[in-house]
């Protein structure tokens, strides 16, 4: 009998104003990793398509669905499949996500959807006039 272990792990680098300030690990969640398996059988849900950004500082768990408390989400600006790593980024322009961040996430809707992944960090403060570009790496090994 073989024994196959399927392991999906990913990072996030956080550049604010063009320079990267934090690089974090991140938790694949359980409905992520349900995500990934519905998309084995059919295209039925929809492909992740934003990110999103917030305050809270409660550590990411196996069965979050949502941000802690979700300041601002954005649309995906390129989505990257080289291998068996999955490259997502998106930008939070002046105004955008303004505030101090602490946690971030993946969805595939505006709004609710399923979420793939969610990490937490020490704070980031993003000021009004600052753009922060959020580059988050998958890796099925």
């Amino acid at each position: 009998m073989f024994a196959e272990d399927l392991v999906m792990t990913g990072r996030l680098e956080i550049a604010l104003n063009g320079a990267l300030v934090k690089e974090v690990p991140n938790l694949v969640v359980t409905s992520g990793k349900n995500y990934v398996a519905s998309r084995m059988y059919d295209t039925s849900k929809n492909a992740m398509s934003h990110m999103a950004v917030g305050s809270s500082s409660t550590s990411p768990a196996a069965g979050d669905t949502a941000l802690g408390s979700e300041l601002d989400r954005q649309l995906l600006v390129s989505t990257t499949v080289s291998g068996n790593t999955v490259t997502y980024v998106a930008t939070f322009d002046p105004g955008e996500g303004t505030g101090a961040l602490t946690e971030a996430g993946l969805f595939n809707a505006a709004s609710s959807g399923d979420m793939l992944c969610r990490t937490t960090f020490s704070v980031i403060n993003k000021g009004a006039s600052d753009s922060m570009t959020i580059t988050w790496v998958i890796t099925v090994s």
